[in-house]
């Protein structure tokens, strides 16, 4: 286990010397085996979404050839983002081990706690405003979709 989180600690270090984004490394693992790894590619793709373990499960899926990374593990530099830690639930990840802590991130400029906030309530609009509309004609593809036999739920 420690030489997985190494791998994920080196690949932050690596980044961090490359300038891609941010000091962000991550590995995915599946029955000992690494099956995915991520650096922040925030910069060099300019992609507020391309964070080490959004990249590593990128990865993953592609060689596995699937979006279902269950019995899988990942292991990262810190600990998750709320935009990651969506995605590693949404992967059926369900197993991270993390170094750094959302505490660390923080001090050195990651700014997740606002977003932690959000959620919590989801009702500051200087952060974000949600405006309803037009839900009579998207319910009718909802309802389509619902009735559908042979759909695949993930």
């Amino acid at each position: 286990m420690k030489d997985y989180m190494d791998i994920a600690i080196e690949l932050s270090k690596e980044n961090f010397e490359k300038h891609y984004g941010g000091p962000f490394g991550a590995c995915i693992v599946k029955n000992g085996k690494i099956i995915g790894k991520g650096m922040n590619q925030v910069i060099k793709e300019n992609d507020p979404t391309a964070h080490a373990e959004i990249v590593a499960i990128r990865d993953a899926c592609k060689e596995l050839n699937t979006y279902d990374l269950s019995d899988c593990e990942l292991y990262t530099s810190c600990f998750p983002c709320p935009m990651c830690l969506s995605a590693i639930i949404w992967s059926n990840i369900k197993t991270v081990y993390y170094a750094n802590t959302k505490e660390d991130a923080n001090d050195i400029g990651f700014r997740d706690d606002f977003i932690y906030d959000y959620i919590k309530n989801l009702s500051n609009e200087s952060i974000l405003k949600l405006t309803p509309m037009n839900r009579e004609e998207a319910i009718k593809v909802f309802e389509q979709y619902k009735s559908q036999k042979d759909k695949i739920i993930y």
